[in-house]
């Protein structure tokens, strides 16, 4: 890929780097999250139901404007959070934190359908045998489960590398600093001249959209076939 130039590849290993760690820092919440709306029955569950699609709903500018209002340096997490050393706002843990909060709903989805899927009555005779709740989870639940996570992450993967509109709000367009893939095209679009880069790009996030989708496809069917048998 030696026709992308340096501020291409800039962008490239940021995106990669910020998407990476906003599916795995979203893994945990998400299995969470979905077990929750899945299993558990509990005042508030509608409205957690509600909270965790609506940055599907909401236009992608508006979360990543809530965000700098709670995490930017006058917002009341960002001045909580400024002592300790973590920052988000204007930094690639901003862009990660804006593209797990729009890729959440789309993990959460995933999870949440293989946990239903999931008969209760296994779960049931694992209990009557003695096991604990994190027992029949570990041993039961979790391996059936796995396929709608590595789904999940997987996607929350390929959205995490095209967001824009929250990315750029929250943290701006600052070149290797914050210039994710979406962000650099959007900035090659609007430099004379700038469209072969953008198009080069795009052919980037395309190939890397796909790439996660194909491994998301291949890794589910291998695991439920390993679960099967």
């Amino acid at each position: 890929m030696n026709w992308l130039g340096p501020e291409e590849w800039q962008a490239v290993a940021l995106s990669l780097k910020v998407s990476f760690w906003a599916m795995l820092g979203s893994i945990p919440f998400g299995l969470l999250t979905a077990y929750a709306l899945a299993r558990w029955r509990f005042p508030g569950r509608q409205v957690l139901n509600g909270l965790v699609h609506l940055p599907l709903i909401l236009p992608p500018v508006v979360t990543g404007y809530l965000l700098l209002l709670a995490f930017g340096t006058q917002g009341p997490l960002g001045r909580l959070l400024d002592p300790l050393g973590i920052t988000f706002a204007f930094r690639w843990t901003g862009a990660a934190l804006a593209a797990a909060i729009m890729a959440f709903p789309l993990m959460v989805r995933a999870m949440r359908l293989s946990i239903e899927a999931v008969d209760p009555k296994l779960e049931d005779a694992a209990a009557t045998l003695g096991a604990s709740r994190l027992q029949v989870f570990v041993t039961v639940t979790l391996p059936l489960i796995l396929p709608g996570i590595l789904t999940g992450a997987i996607l929350a993967f390929a959205k995490a590398m095209g967001e824009f509109g929250a990315t750029i709000t929250f943290v701006s367009n600052i070149p290797g600093q914050t210039q994710t893939l979406p962000s650099a095209i959007y900035a090659f679009l609007q430099v004379p001249g700038g469209e072969s880069a953008a198009l080069r790009l795009v052919a980037v996030s395309v190939a890397i959209a796909l790439g996660a989708l194909a491994l998301s496809e291949w890794l589910a069917r291998r695991v439920a076939r390993r679960v099967g048998g």
